[in-house]
């Protein structure tokens, strides 16, 4: 058993998005981004204050990634613009992939009340960011959850073997391999191991409780991100707290350039200034 080690904690910092949505940026959008390869940014949003979150996200533009909006609790509308509208409540995923480009908009349907959730960026590989796009909503009654000894596991993507337990989730991507899984401890101190490929990339967010992770225990406190090395195929955790819960999100690197400008993602300059282009022409949706 070789286990990962922990290369860097990163607290996730106050910012907001859309119209005034207040969250936190958990990591991306400044430093270097092959750090987080194939991942590229991951907010969490949440509040009981309807003003932080009733101005949504209204219509916006994307080319070159997918985006993978995971519902904790609340109620939120996605519409674009090839007609489709989603319903996301308590527990739902979103899977968009914005491809060769997508319009769409992310609204809140409640008035009050907390609404609680992430969005996490995962890069496409170069041969498919001029994909069509695609939207596809998981009912989180078909979403796998494993109970297990002392934590319940949620699989929202990919294969995972939690203490011995093999999981699958609904999505697969060969390119980027992600797995996201969403762990709830409900006991403190008891050792959980999770195997992971070697090679990829893993982040652990912390969003309630502490954790430690690897042999050197380094702990891990909410609002934290712990980005593991890439060697190893095992990673250790002991959740200090009962009550834990953490996002646990690996992927296969992509290892191609990456150029970002706001809301698009793409491997050049010139393809970025394209993307602009063709959505200043009114074309960016109409291009694939």
């Amino acid at each position: 058993m070789n286990i990962k080690a922990v290369q860097e904690i990163i607290a996730a910092r106050a910012s907001s998005d859309g119209d005034g949505v207040k969250l936190l940026r958990v990591f991306g959008g400044a430093g270097d981004p092959a750090r987080f390869d194939p991942f590229l940014m991951m907010d969490e949003f949440g509040s009981y204050d309807a003003s932080d979150y009733i101005g949504g996200f209204p219509p916006h533009p994307h080319r070159g990634f997918e985006t993978i909006t995971y519902m904790l609790e609340g109620h939120m509308e996605h519409q674009d613009h090839m007609g489709n509208v989603g319903d996301l409540r308590n527990g739902d995923v979103q899977w968009m992939t914005a491809g060769a480009g997508i319009i769409h908009s992310e609204m809140p349907k409640q008035m009050e009340g907390r609404m609680r959730g992430f969005q996490v960026w995962l890069n496409l590989p170069s041969h498919s960011k001029m994909q069509p796009p695609a939207y596809r909503d998981i009912a989180s009654a078909t979403i796998p959850v494993v109970e297990l000894s002392g934590v319940r596991a949620t699989l929202i993507a990919g294969h995972a073997d939690l203490d011995g337990q093999a999981l699958d989730g609904l999505v697969s991507r060969p390119d980027t391999a992600p797995v996201y899984l969403d762990l709830e401890f409900s006991k403190s101190q008891a050792v959980h191991t999770l195997k992971v490929a070697e090679g990829h990339t893993v982040m652990v967010y912390v969003y309630e409780g502490t954790v430690a992770l690897g042999e050197d225990a380094t702990q891990v406190k909410r609002g934290q991100v712990a980005r593991l090395d890439r060697d190893g195929n095992t990673v250790t955790i002991t959740p200090k707290d009962a009550d834990t819960r953490l996002i646990v999100l690996t992927g296969k690197p992509l290892q191609e350039p990456i150029v970002q400008y706001g809301p698009f993602v793409m491997n050049t300059r010139q393809e970025i200034e394209q993307a602009l282009a063709d959505y200043q022409r009114g074309e960016l949706a109409q291009s694939f």
